[in-house]
Formats: structure tokens, sequence, C-alpha cells
């Protein structure tokens, strides 16, 4: 990731219109060989394997920060302490306890300005989708479906890696390493669980080795969690899927919302279509939109192109420093700490949820 975002800040020129022109100036790995790579970033003038020394220098204004989960405490935590904003990784800390001292952190640091990586609802669909939404002609909802869903976990040869092992994924599994995608919308709409009933599944427990030999494969592979949102005569369905064994699927994220007057739906197996329902005349009808190339910051891509990952990546970014400037206005913001914090409650209610097999309240943040 930290290669896309390069290439990302190198397409900046493709915005139209943007407050912020920034410059990767500095990176970071542990892996010295990494570094390599980032010789072709002409504006680069600093590649050290200790984050510490990137942190002093005082020429940098922001960071991202894209290490494993069991890293996101003390690199987040050191960042702070040297008054760097960043955007870090999701899920914000690997596990409840670490996000809620990072947030705790950056709320005593007012001036660290921190936000967490979602890059998916930047999709011109989605963006239609979340408006279609908030322009309240959907009516009453009935019921809200998010799901982001993988299939390379189908193959068991696969060799083992990081976000396979709870040691440096965490407990969450694959809710950790995609739930913070299918709960920004919700989050972000004012959609907050207030109980919730899981259905975790680790389907494969163990997978090749470094020596091809097989290893413990300990971390959750599928996960369906059924929220109650609201209240009273206003309370829905909120379905969240996060699955790294998902057949047919690659890299589907998809939001579905349904009202009593509307709906709206988008996936990106049909990138540059949302399906929007409606009543007329007494019929029900379903019509599909084309939404051609452009996002929440214009580019120069033509409107009849596709939109595709590397551009929601760009968008992000987009979204992310203008905030950091004061000029995003009403755009779609980048999920807040808070909003990450939230995550992680939901999905620490969803790991008690799967062990007494009830719903299981999610605790107020």
């Amino acid at each position: 990731m930290g290669r896309e975002v390069a290439a990302a800040l190198a397409r900046w020129p493709a915005l139209d219109d943007h407050p912020v022109r920034p410059r990767l100036t500095a990176v970071c790995d542990a892996n010295a060989g990494a570094l390599a790579w980032f010789d072709r970033i002409d504006t680069v003038r600093l590649r050290t394997t200790d984050h510490r020394y990137l942190l002093a220098d005082e020429r940098i204004d922001v960071v991202y920060i894209a290490v494993p989960h069991h890293l996101h405490e003390e690199l987040y935590l050191d960042a702070i302490s040297a008054g760097k904003d960043f955007l870090g990784e999701k899920p914000f800390g690997i596990d409840l306890h670490a996000g809620e001292r990072i947030v705790r952190s950056l709320r005593n640091t007012p001036e660290v300005f921190a936000r967490c990586s979602s890059e998916m609802p930047y999709f011109p669909g989605a963006q239609l989708a979340i408006e279609t939404v908030r322009s309240g002609h959907i009516g009453k909802i009935l019921e809200v479906r998010a799901s982001f869903l993988h299939s390379s976990d189908l193959d068991v040869t696969k060799p083992i890696n990081w976000k396979r092992v709870a040691r440096f994924c965490g407990r969450l599994g694959v809710m950790g390493d995609l739930g913070i995608h299918v709960l920004h919308v919700p989050l972000r709409l004012g959609w907050v669980p207030s109980r919730v009933y899981a259905v975790l599944q680790d389907v494969v427990t163990q997978r090749p080795g470094p020596h091809g030999r097989p290893v413990p494969c300990d971390t959750i592979d599928n996960a369906t969690v059924i929220c109650s949102v609201g209240q009273g005569r206003d309370l829905f369905p909120l379905t969240i899927e996060t699955k790294r064994i998902a057949p047919g699927e690659t890299n589907t994220w998809l939001l579905r919302v349904v009202g009593m007057e509307g709906g709206a739906e988008f996936s990106t197996q049909s990138p540059k279509t949302v399906r929007r329902f409606s009543v007329r005349d007494g019929r029900q009808v379903w019509e599909r939109l084309e939404t051609g190339s452009q996002s929440v910051f214009p580019t120069v891509t033509g409107g009849i192109f596709e939109f595709g990952f590397s551009d929601a990546v760009l968008q992000m970014w987009a979204v992310f420093l203008a905030e950091r400037a004061g000029a995003l206005g009403d755009r779609f913001g980048c999920v807040t700490p808070d909003e990450a914090l939230a995550a992680h409650h939901v999905f620490d209610a969803a790991l008690r949820s799967a062990k007494s097999g009830c719903a299981e309240p999610v605790e107020v943040w």
C-alpha cells in the first residue's frame, strides 16, 4: 500500500482543482530491500529503516502508516508524540483496548490530525448511493447490507502470511482487516449498531509455512454480523459481511439500502453501475444508472471512462488532505478515529456473540 500511495501522489495533477499539493519526501521500511522501489520517486530525499528517525524530521508534515495490526499502537502513538498528522491503516489498533489507547492519545493531543484508511466508498457509484440515501428519497429504512468479499483463501495451499496469524492480525481476523471498509458508510450515515449477533468461521485451520510444512492458521476467515440499528418503530437490521472465502468474489465491496419509498445498491462487481429502486404509478422499479469516472474531487479523466482501485486511493488522499487543510466542505470524509473506535466496539461485541451464541450489546463509546 505504500507503493500504491506513492503512485497516487504521482498522479496528483490529475485532480482538476485541489487546495493541496503534496510531495513524497521520505519513506521508512524495516526491510531495507523494500526501500529500493522508491528510487523511482524523484522527490524522496530520506530512506530509513528506523521510523523514529523519520518522525524526528521537522520537514515532514504528514505520515502514512501502513503496518501489520500488532504495530499500530506503537507507531501511531509515536507519531502522535512527534506531533505528526497521519493517515493510519485499519483497524486502528490490533484490538479494542489498543484502539482506545490510540484514540485517547489523539483526544489529548487535538493539534494532531488523524484519519483511518478506507478507499472503497470513493467509487463514484458508492458516492451516488450515499447521495441517494442522504436525499431522504428512500423513506423509512427497512434494511441495509454492507459487504466486503474476497475469495483468494479458497486456495488451501496458499502460504500463510501475517493476516492469517492472530498474534499479528488480532483475534478480529477478517473483521479487523476488512471491517472498517463495511462500517465506514453506515457509521457516517448515523447507523450505529446497538446489538449484534455474529457467525464467525475459522474455515482453514492450517496453511503452508515458510518451509512448506503446515502451520496453524488461527484467524477468523469469514464473519457475518447482524446488527440492530435504531429503536422502536425505527429499528432496522444492518447486515455486515467480511469474508476471505466467498466463492465467486474477488474484491467485491457492496452497499445495499432499501426503504419504503426507494433504495440504492452499488457493488464493485459492476463498478460503473448503480441500481436505484423507486415506486412509480403503483409499480416497483429498479433502474440502472451509469456513473462514469468522477468522484468526490473532479479529475481530468473524461466522464465516460472507468474508475478503479487506484482512482479510489487518489480520491481518499484528496479527501484526507483537503479535510486537513479545512477545505473539505460537505464532501464525504475519511474514517475518523472515533468511527474507527466505534467499529472496534461493534466487532468486540461480535466476538462476544460468537462465544455466547447470543446477541450481544455494543458498548457506548
